[in-house]
């Protein structure tokens, strides 16, 4: 019989088991083919304990931690989870972009030191919704669907990706940079939903923030690798270059000690609801927790019966 092995995180598989049954196996067996993966590094040592593989699943979308070189010269086929929680980032985005807009965290941090006027203590630089453009960079599922729901919220919309077909623009109402730097240079809030490979990785650097318009917004939900150095925010917030920056994602998770999380973590006045930073769980929502776990059994149960798995991911 074919087994299926969770490698980590899941300790009750309930819902993996009503759809795997006895195929699901409780410890590391030589005859394990498929393996479903949250967080473990899958290397050339880890699949050593697998001659018999044949798939690994990620639960997730990132596939960072698993080498496809080494699966591929031993003819394993590997498969992510890339559309479990499309709607959750999605709104996690919009929410940051709004906030961004509407400084709602930043009146929540300045409001309890207001001794009077109250109501007209307003922040000065805020502006209508319609009057600022969004920008996003990558328009696969949930850069796209962002895109639309900003366009829906009012927002003036464009997006770059080099690698959308032309005429996209035109179904989704919106307008397409020919360039990186035309998006960072006429978009008031950038919004990132590139995947992290070689050509992305740190591509938020010192001259990506000088390239976007003063007082411009930056969020980020999709890999906290896109980021060079999280440090690099540190000035351009407290000289007023950027007028926020919205993370669910960081270079290091959890972020250690350095100027700008010392900074966010004292609650220095400068920066406070300036800069908002999730624990990575844009992902997270009872029902996107329950459809990517029956996602990555059913394609698993696929594996198993032999018809082709979806979502294979390749280097």
């Amino acid at each position: 019989m074919t087994k299926v092995f969770i490698t980590d995180r899941i300790t009750d598989p309930t819902i993996e088991k009503e759809i795997l049954g006895d195929h699901l196996a409780s410890s590391i067996e030589k005859d394990v083919e498929v393996l479903l993966v949250w967080h473990q590094i899958v290397d050339e040592s880890f699949l050593n304990d697998f001659p018999n593989l044949k798939v690994i699943i990620r639960y997730g979308v990132g596939f960072d931690k698993i080498d496809l070189s080494a699966c591929r010269s031993r003819g394993i086929t590997v498969c992510n989870n890339p559309d479990y929680c499309t709607e959750e980032v999605a709104d996690t985005a919009v929410a940051m972009i709004l906030n961004t807009t509407r400084m709602l965290t930043r009146y929540n941090a300045v409001a309890p030191h207001y001794s009077s006027g109250w109501q007209e203590n307003v922040i000065p630089e805020i502006k209508r919704t319609s009057s600022q453009t969004v920008g996003v960079i990558g328009m696969g599922r949930i850069g796209s669907l962002t895109l639309s729901k900003c366009k829906a919220l009012g927002y003036q919309t464009q997006f770059y990706d080099p690698y959308i077909s032309e005429g996209t623009e035109k179904v989704f109402g919106t307008s397409k940079c020919s360039s990186l730097e035309e998006l960072l240079e006429t978009s008031d809030i950038v919004s990132l939903h590139c995947p992290l490979d070689e050509s992305t990785q740190g591509i938020v650097d010192s001259q990506f923030i000088n390239r976007m318009k003063s007082g411009a917004s930056l969020v980020n939900t999709a890999r906290g690798g896109l980021v060079s150095d999280i440090d690099i925010f540190y000035s351009a917030l407290k000289f007023q270059d950027l007028s926020s920056v919205a993370l669910d994602v960081l270079p290091q998770e959890p972020p250690k000690s350095g100027k700008l999380i010392d900074a966010w973590k004292n609650n220095e006045a400068w920066l406070a609801g300036r800069l908002l930073i999730n624990p990575h769980a844009a992902y997270h929502s009872i029902e996107s927790q329950l459809e990517q776990r029956k996602n990555a059994a059913m394609n698993a149960m696929r594996a198993i019966k032999g018809l082709p798995v979806t979502a294979v991911v390749s280097d």
